[in-house]
Order: C-alpha cells, then structure tokens, then sequence
C-alpha cells in the first residue's frame, strides 16, 4: 500500500500568551511571558505561587452555552481551537466527508476541575448531588468526543494519553492514520486544564513545581538557576490532511509532517533515564520515518521542562543523535513563555514548530542568563531568531516513560 504525503492545512491555539495562533506567534516572538501569580488556586497554601493561565476565554464565543455548562475547560478548549483550525483551514465537513474526517485529540489528566468539584459535592452532600455528567465531564477522551459532536467529524476519534507526551502521541499517531488511508482529514493535538488544588498539591508534594516568586523568571529551561517547571494549560490543534486532498481543494499548505518517534524508557516512573537514552532513540525513528539526515535539521523545538533532570538528560539525547551538527543546531524551549501544558505541550509546540517554518523565526528560550556546563547547545537566549527553517523536530516527553518525536518539514 502506498504511503501518503501529509501536510498541515489549518493551525488552533488556546493558550496562556493570547487565544488565537497569531496572538500566541506575536507574544512568544516578543519573548512576552504567559506566566503569572496563579488565581486558580489559593497560592498561599502552596509553595509554588506561579501559574500559566489562559486568561478572557469565552466557551459561548465557539458553542452553546447550554453545551459550554457540561464540558469540563479542557474539552472547552479543545472544541474552541479545533473550530479555529478547521476554519483556518477553510474545510467544509458536510455528508460528503464526514466519514473521512477524524478526530485525535490527547489529553494527559482530563477534568480535573469536574472531579475536584464532584468529590467535594460527594463528601459534604452525599452521592446523590453528584452529577450525572461527572463522568463524561471527567474522562480524557471526551475532548475528542465533543470536537467530534461539535463539528461533525465521522472518521477514527481516538485520545492518547501519556502524560506530557499526550498531544505529540496523538498528532504523531493520527499522522499515521491518515498517511495509511483511514481518513483524509484530522483534526489532531491535545489539551489540557489542569490548574487546580489536587494537581497543584501533587505537583506540589513532587518538588516538581518552581518555587521561584518572580512569575516573569520562574520557568527557565536549560539555565543552571533552573528550579522545576511552571504549571499551564490550553490547547494547541492540527488539521492534517492528505496531500492529494489538500491539492485537490486548493488548500493552504502551512507544512509538512513527515516524521514520527515514540519509544518508552522502561526505566522510572518520573524521571527520565539516565542520559536521555529513551529520547535520542525516539529521535532517531523520527528522522529515519521522515528519511531525513540529522544534518538537515535546523531548530528542535525541545521538551526543556526547566526541570534539573529533563534539560540535562535531553541536551545529552541531542547530542548522542545530532554528534557534531548538535553544536549547529538551534535548540529552543518555548514553556519558558507558555509554562507546561502537560498533555497540551506538544499540541501548542507542534503549532509553534509549524509557524517558525512559515515565518522563517525560532523562538527564543527566555530567562537564559547563567549557562550550566551540562547544558551546553545554542538554546537561541533571551530573543527570537530570524533564519531559514526547513526542517523541525518537536520533542515531548512524559511521565511513564514516553518519549516523543515528531518532524516537521517545509512544503515542496
């Protein structure tokens, strides 16, 4: 069987630096931080006091009210984004593909508000006041369901979930299935809304949290001075799209995916294995699928968590897969702006990996100011980069092990 070209037709965003693509493209080229205090939770119970919310949404601007009441805001946003792709890629789903349109859509908790609501309604009200949508509230594919529901969409609809890698599994896998033939079009990437007392306390309980009282410093990928992530939340949506459907409607094409990586660690439940091991294979599958030369990479939009262990082990993976080109190579971590989305990450990192091909600019990685020797790669510091870029790998690694690749090409 043939294999098809890919291409990537529309592009969603909802995020901490703005509710749209072109917004989110502007505040992260004007190095602009989405960071702030957090006013989701009381951040006076918590040693981390800072949060990257997404600020102004309003669910009844892109559905019904009435529908908005029983999504939990990590469907909300996924339904908001996935509208603005599918307008941005001007596709029409109707009777006539339906069928060929589908849905992937990852999420790495899912309704952590509804659950922290519902179980405060079990214990002081008792089982009978929980609600009867608590459940499809709460569950993570629900956001592919809804977007689903929302737009119509008939073909695969599906939800990977893992962890941080949530959303870069779910492009990578959905990328498969329309170069297979299952479906002509998806609508693909991940979402997340995760700012809440039980996941802020359990980040919190992990030291995975920056402590760092100064929001616009707080997450500061690859700098010695590094003190945990910074939490986020919002939505990053692909449409994909076969090439010969994309020719055949006159699309516009903003890009090529062309290669996909996932490998597993088997080594810890959180922490990555020892020198990155896990990622530089995923890495290296990703570039074999896209039968691309490391050499001919140009940026790698980096998982760069600003976690101790997560920017020391990645540096190393680059540099075990890209040898002597690693030191050639631009490296960015835009969660030093957007925070980490956790199962969104590689959803809103696809959208930027896709923009600096369009635009010809690398974001910067901010808050760059004390270089650490074990991080040691051109990490583009403290301002975007204007050169050419033909070819991005974008990485997300999860919780559990998961490590992820995916390549991302200029149209020819």
């Amino acid at each position: 069987m043939e294999q098809r070209r890919v291409v990537i037709t529309g592009l969603g965003a909802i995020t901490p630096l703005g509710n749209d693509v072109n917004t989110l493209w502007e505040n992260l080229l004007a190095g602009k931080s989405g960071i702030d205090f957090v006013t989701k939770v009381n951040k006076d119970n918590y040693p981390a006091k800072v949060a990257a919310e997404v600020k102004d949404f309003d669910p009844t601007t892109f559905m019904d009210k009435k529908d908005a009441r029983k999504m939990d805001p990590f469907t909300q946003y996924a339904v908001a984004a996935s509208k603005m792709a599918i307008e941005d890629a001007k596709l029409t789903i109707d009777d006539s593909n339906a069928h060929r349109v589908g849905v992937w859509i990852g999420s790495g908790i899912g309704g952590m508000k509804t659950w922290e609501e519902q179980h405060t309604k079990l214990l002081e009200k008792g089982p009978k006041r929980v609600s009867p949508f608590f459940v499809p509230m709460m569950i993570p594919d629900m956001a592919a369901g809804q977007v689903s529901i929302q737009t119509g969409a008939k073909g695969i609809n599906s939800c990977s979930v893992t962890a941080c890698a949530s959303g870069a599994n779910s492009i990578g896998d959905a990328y498969k299935a329309v170069e297979r033939g299952d479906v002509d079009y998806i609508i693909a990437g991940g979402t997340e809304a995760p700012i809440s007392d039980m996941a802020f306390a359990g980040f919190s309980s992990a030291k995975a949290l920056s402590t760092n009282q100064d929001p616009s410093k707080a997450s500061r990928p690859f700098d010695e001075n590094r003190d945990g992530f910074v939490m986020g939340e919002g939505a990053g949506i692909l449409i994909l799209e076969s090439l010969d459907s994309a020719l055949e409607r006159g699309a516009h094409i903003y890009g090529e995916i062309a290669g996909y990586g996932a490998t597993g660690d088997a080594y810890h439940i959180t922490a990555p294995a020892e020198n990155g091991e896990g990622a530089a294979r995923a890495m290296q599958h990703a570039l074999r699928d896209a039968g691309i030369e490391p050499e001919e990479v140009d940026y790698i939009n980096a998982h760069g968590t600003s976690t101790e262990l997560n920017d020391k082990y990645e540096t190393a993976a680059i540099k075990t897969v890209f040898g002597n080109h690693a030191k050639k190579l631009a490296v960015s971590s835009t969660k030093s702006m957007t925070g980490h989305l956790l199962g969104a990450a590689g959803g809103i990192e696809a959208v930027i990996s896709v923009k600096a091909i369009t635009d010809g600019i690398i974001p910067a990685t901010t808050n760059y100011e004390t270089p650490d020797p074990n991080c040691d790669l051109d990490y583009v510091p403290n301002e975007a980069r204007k050169q050419e870029v033909n070819v991005v790998v974008s990485n997300s690694l999860g919780f559990g092990g998961h490590n992820v690749a995916l390549v991302f090409k200029k149209y020819n």
